[in-house]
């Protein structure tokens, strides 16, 4: 596989990230939100972060570690990212982030039924998870309605800002589907 993968819904078409979308993750992911709401995306977030971003979803699937997609309107225009990372043992973790004027749109549970789909078919993955900080609880409302199940609270896994976190999982097994 050496061509990025191109997955359409009816609203969205996730494919490959670009330096071209650069200017825009950073408009993006300039409110503290992000950061608040993630492990891994810093405040404030500047252009070389978008870049190392970049980088490095672009060295994972080189690899066939890591399938970051960008999330965009039918026109192309950029509005979020989702994708899923091989964490070995035939499973991955789904993560994801959409632009706020873009929440609340259903945007992000379609974008994840299709990556989650990929997975499945395409890269054979028995288990899919994802985690969320429980002060982002319209998270754990995505993982629902695609048809993850809670399958664990991580006991203060995840430390942010000096602080512990419990942190729900969410699954989802090929079975299931």
């Amino acid at each position: 596989m050496t061509d990025f993968p191109r997955l359409e819904t009816e609203r969205l078409v996730l494919d490959k990230i670009t330096v071209e979308d650069i200017p825009q993750i950073v408009l993006y992911l300039q409110d503290k939100v992000f950061s608040d709401y993630t492990s891994n995306i810093p405040y404030p977030y500047r252009k070389e972060d978008a870049e190392i971003w970049l980088k490095l979803s672009t060295e994972s699937f080189k690899n066939r570690k890591g399938f970051t997609f960008a999330i965009r309107e039918k026109n192309g225009k950029l509005l979020g990212a989702i994708g899923l990372h091989d964490e070995g043992s035939d499973k991955a973790e789904l993560g994801y982030w959409i632009g706020i004027p873009y929440w609340n749109n259903g945007y992000v549970t379609e974008a994840a039924k299709a990556v989650i789909n990929y997975g499945f078919r395409e890269l054979s993955f028995n288990k899919i998870f994802a985690t969320y900080f429980p002060h982002n609880p319209a998270s754990g409302k995505v993982l629902s309605k695609i048809g993850m199940q809670k399958e664990a609270i991580l006991k203060q896994h995840l430390k942010k800002d000096g602080k512990y976190y419990d942190i729900p999982m969410y699954s989802i097994f090929r079975e299931d589907r």
